[in-house]
């Protein structure tokens, strides 16, 4: 399984989801700040499932549509930070799909995720970040889950890989940097979070006209997953 996840800063980078997708072969494209009334429903072989709705630049998830079947779709709000209050306010971080793989008939759960900006503390985002999983487990108890997206969180990336991993998940970077506006922020800024589905390979891809570069995660469900039934 290919998915992609692409922050495409402000709609911007929209016209190139075509030729990513098709160079790429990807099965499920996650977006953020995707401008929702937008976005066109078929992307190629792929098929929007659900854009948020309450956010002028909000998150889409597009599937290859012969290949999985949705079976649900729903959109989460997370703890606001600050500037969510004040300044453009984000009601909805979170975009999880339930989808059926119709080859192997199995269930599982993917997910778009933009956390809080870089003027909240790495604290809320933890916080936004546990909540998100949790509200994956909600939308398909004991599945194997997927969550890629912008984290936002370019320093102290330990003490998250910590807690993922007491919680049973797995926090995945990519091979090269996805942000690099600015020069004290730069870094790894977009990856991945995943339980019950084995994460080959995290890739960076070429620069857009986004500030973020997509990447590439190349993952497969697991095949014994005896934990999955204890959590559901």
């Amino acid at each position: 399984m290919k998915v992609i996840s692409y922050n495409l800063r402000k709609n911007r980078a929209a016209t190139e989801l075509e030729a990513l997708v098709d160079d790429h072969e990807t099965d499920v494209l996650c977006l953020q700040e995707a401008e929702a009334i937008t976005l066109p429903s078929h992307l190629g072989r792929m098929s929007l499932v659900h854009a948020t709705e309450r956010n002028r630049l909000g998150l889409a998830v597009y599937v290859k549509s012969d290949r999985y079947h949705a079976r649900a779709a729903r959109t989460f709000e997370l703890k606001k930070s600050l500037h969510d209050r004040i300044l453009s306010p984000a009601h909805e971080r979170l975009l999880g799909v339930r989808l059926l793989d119709r080859e192997t008939e199995r269930d599982f759960v993917v997910a778009s995720f933009h956390a809080a900006p870089l003027t909240a503390l790495n604290s809320l985002r933890r916080h936004q970040i546990h909540a998100a999983l949790d509200g994956l487990k909600a939308l398909g108890p004991g599945l194997p889950a997927l969550m890629v997206g912008d984290y936002n969180y370019p320093v102290f990336k330990g003490r998250l890989d910590t807690e993922m991993r007491d919680n049973g998940y797995e926090l995945n970077l990519s091979d090269k940097r996805t942000y690099t506006r600015y020069r004290m922020f730069r870094g790894h800024f977009d990856f991945a979070t995943s339980m019950g589905i084995d994460v080959g390979s995290v890739r960076t891809l070429d620069r857009g006209l986004s500030d973020h570069l997509p990447i590439l995660v190349e993952a497969e469900l697991r095949q014994h997953a005896e934990y999955l039934q204890a959590a559901a």
